[in-house]
C-alpha cells in the first residue's frame, strides 16, 4: 500500500471504453510525516478523495477487486482517505 496525497485530477477525452467513468488521480507518495517524496502514481479513485487528501493507494492485483475497478485494466486505486495518523515511536 501506498501513503499518499492527492495532488491533482486527470482529464482525459480520448481512453479505453473499460475505463470510461473512472475518476483518475495524481496522488504523491509520502512519507509518514506527511511529506511528499516527490514520487507520483495515477490511481483510478474509488472513495471520491480530493486534492490535499490524505490516501491509501493499492497496486497491481488488488486495485482490480473493487466494485468500479472489477475486470478492469487498472494497477492503482485510493481506496481509503485517511482521516488521522498516529506513530508511535
Amino acid at each position: 500500500m501506498i501513503y499518499g496525497r492527492v495532488v491533482g485530477t486527470i482529464w482525459a477525452t480520448r481512453k479505453d471504453p473499460q475505463i470510461e467513468g473512472l475518476v483518475l488521480l495524481a496522488v504523491e507518495r509520502c512519507g509518514l510525516d506527511g511529506k511528499g517524496s516527490g514520487s507520483h502514481v495515477v490511481a483510478v479513485d474509488t472513495v471520491s478523495a480530493g486534492v490535499g487528501d490524505l490516501v491509501l493507494v493499492v497496486q497491481g492485483s488488488s486495485a482490480r477487486q473493487t466494485e468500479q475497478t472489477k475486470d478492469r485494466p487498472v494497477d492503482a486505486v485510493v481506496m481509503a482517505i485517511v482521516d488521522n495518523l498516529e506513530v508511535s515511536r
